[in-house]
């Protein structure tokens, strides 16, 4: 059928992916579940049927054409992996026109970039998101480059946050974020991890241990969001003087957990910088 240009109400946005693998997966996931695009205005593109098929099962429309996902959409998400964008970019730029919203998912690659291998009036802004956003409870951050206005950085906020929190940063922070939020879901398993094999060492078996970290987890980041109160005030609240939970926190100190933590999200930022200079 006719595919209508420009069009930027939600019922009428025709949105396309280059790449269809696990980040744009858990993206229009998000997406469809909040309703705000109908799964058949979604056109997904990939080499292999590998990742299209659970494409196909949402209701989305697929191929094997990149250029045709241009053709046929308005917001383009580019979400192929870091060393394949440039080729890619070469291929869909004859057809990449000044009513496009070009999003790019891809790590390491700068706007500066982007704009340099795509028309000179392109639309482009740069996303990084995080797998929770597959259960709507994602962090994500954009950024836009100079020919996105706030309309476009409306429409994709708009879009975006049926997948989570999205908040507009500057390019600067993203590497961070990637090391706080896209890298940091992995160290939180880790914490889960530990806390239900603490449980089960005291005889707690280990799949109802697991629920119930996973709930605590859930909880205490519920309160931080919604009380805006600063961690260190929370953690204050829950210790009685004498109590269980100070005795714990001196191991978690001897143990220089929060050293150990501010560690690890520099050494992801700084690998997420190195990356985009390769």
């Amino acid at each position: 059928g006719a595919w209508p240009r420009g069009a930027m109400e939600a019922s009428e946005l025709w949105v396309g992916f280059v790449g269809a693998g696990r980040m744009a997966g858990g993206l229009v996931r998000g997406l469809l579940q909040a309703g705000k695009v109908p799964a058949s205005n979604v056109l997904a593109s990939a080499p292999s049927n590998k990742n299209l098929d659970a494409w196909r099962e949402l209701g989305c429309r697929t191929t094997h054409c990149n250029l045709e996902v241009v053709q046929r959409s308005t917001l383009v998400f580019l979400a192929t992996k870091p060393h394949i964008l440039p080729g890619v970019l070469e291929e869909i730029r004859p057809a990449v026109g000044a009513h496009h919203i070009v999003v790019s998912l891809v790590a390491g690659v700068t706007i500066q970039t982007l704009q340099r291998l795509l028309p000179p009036w392109t639309k482009v802004l740069r996303i990084m998101p995080n797998l929770p956003c597959v259960v709507q409870a994602g962090a994500m951050v954009f950024s836009r480059g100079s020919n996105a206005g706030d309309e476009e950085a409306a429409l994709l906020q708009s879009l975006l946050s049926s997948c989570g929190l999205c908040e507009e940063v500057p390019e600067s922070y993203i590497d961070i974020h990637t090391g706080l939020s896209g890298s940091g879901v992995a160290y939180v398993y880790l914490f889960a991890e530990a806390l239900a094999e603490g449980a089960v060492k005291m005889g707690m078996p280990g799949a109802l241990a697991s629920r119930i970290a996973a709930q605590t987890l859930l909880g205490a980041a519920k309160m931080l969001l919604e009380t805006g109160e600063h961690p260190a005030k929370l953690r204050g609240d829950v210790c009685t003087p004498g109590g269980t939970t100070i005795y714990a926190l001196h191991q978690l100190e001897k143990g220089a957990l929060r050293a150990t933590v501010m560690d690890a999200v520099e050494a992801a930022t700084n690998r997420a910088c190195d990356m985009a200079k390769d």
